[in-house]
């Protein structure tokens, strides 16, 4: 359980960095005329590579080398997340006229606990239950 704790924590706070990635980028093309929907889509991008990087050597403790599948699985969840909130930011920032940036804090908030976090445990850094150290022919009877 402790070791749990300690991945939320250091996901969350990686979340920070690459939270403030995303935001650079949303912002940066939300000033510049863009639209909100696709900056924000843009933006999740960007976050998302800083969060692989986080995720994988601080908050999972992976020391795997990077494996295709991990990047595929990397990807299927960096761009769901974005599609989502994509979404979410059309509808809170769009739709319901709340300002694009504390729409941003709400929706990555909500993305983060009920699809990043999850989807990221259970698909891209899943922890490997360690293998017995003794051979089969010893512990037979």
């Amino acid at each position: 359980m402790r070791n749990e704790w300690r991945a939320k924590i250091f996901a969350a706070a990686g979340g920070g960095a690459s939270t403030a990635a995303d935001v650079a980028v949303l912002a940066l093309l939300v000033e510049s005329g863009a639209r909100i929907a696709p900056s924000a889509f843009a933006g999740s991008i960007c976050g998302a590579l800083v969060s692989f990087v986080v995720n994988k050597y601080v908050a999972f403790r992976d020391r795997s080398p990077v494996r295709a599948g991990q990047l595929f699985a990397f990807g299927l969840v960096a761009v769901v997340t974005a599609l989502i909130m994509a979404l979410a930011m059309q509808l809170i920032a769009v739709d319901l006229h709340v300002p694009y940036l504390l729409a941003k804090s709400i929706c990555a908030a909500v993305v983060f606990f009920v699809w990043s976090y999850p989807a990221q445990k259970r698909l891209v850094f899943r922890v490997r239950k360690a293998q017995p150290c003794l051979p089969s022919l010893l512990t037979s009877t």
